[in-house]
């Protein structure tokens, strides 16, 4: 469970974050295209991985391993991506560090999605994020964990401030796997893009 507000980004940031209902039609348009916009910061070589973080045992917190493990339907020949974090296999609070410390021994730079659920106000419940900067799994519930990804995408699942680990166990499982599905799509479709060799224009206010 990650912060309610996404990261404070710097007054030269190019790319601002998206947040978006996920009624909106155009949603998954929407992520798709910013998502390209990040991508363009990847290297030549430069490989990637999306983490999920969350556990099962939450309702609200299981976005993470619903979003990794429709990832691992969709990429089942693993080449596009590595994904660490699905229900079978989760990644939460208690192996974060150490599946840190196993991707930093594996891969060389690589460029990290960092996924997870997110509290926030109860205008933005059921909003979709997308951030350039790590997120900080474990601040919605006052956990001081690893930060994670160059970029980040959190689903807004209820509301924050107050309980919070009651509200997380009181969450609709049913919003929660709405996010899930817009973010696995968008996510897989952007990538296949990415690597198909579809490169983006950006003008400012985007």
């Amino acid at each position: 469970m990650s912060s309610i507000q996404p990261a404070i980004t710097a007054p030269s940031q190019e790319i601002p974050y998206l947040k978006m209902p996920h009624t909106e039609p155009d949603i998954h348009a929407a992520i798709i295209h910013r998502l390209l916009l990040h991508f363009t910061k990847i290297s030549h070589g430069q490989e990637m991985i999306v983490i999920c973080i969350g556990t099962d045992r939450s309702t609200g917190d299981c976005l993470g391993p619903l979003v990794g493990t429709s990832l691992a339907k969709l990429n089942q020949s693993g080449k596009l991506f590595h994904l660490f974090g699905t229900l079978e296999e989760p990644v939460h609070a208690m192996n974060l560090k150490d599946t840190l410390e196993k991707i930093n021994q594996s891969f060389r730079n690589p460029f990290i999605i960092g996924i997870d659920a997110c509290l926030g106000q109860t205008s933005s419940v059921g909003s979709i994020q997308v951030v350039q900067g790590p997120l900080r799994p474990g601040a919605g519930v006052n956990k001081e964990l690893p930060p994670v990804g160059d970029i980040h995408l959190t689903g807004i699942v209820n509301v924050g401030g107050f309980m919070e680990y009651f509200v997380l166990q009181n969450t609709r499982l049913s919003l929660v796997m709405r996010l899930s599905e817009i973010i696995s799509n968008s996510l897989y479709t952007a990538i296949q893009e990415w690597h198909r060799g579809f490169r983006p224009r950006y003008r400012q206010g985007q």
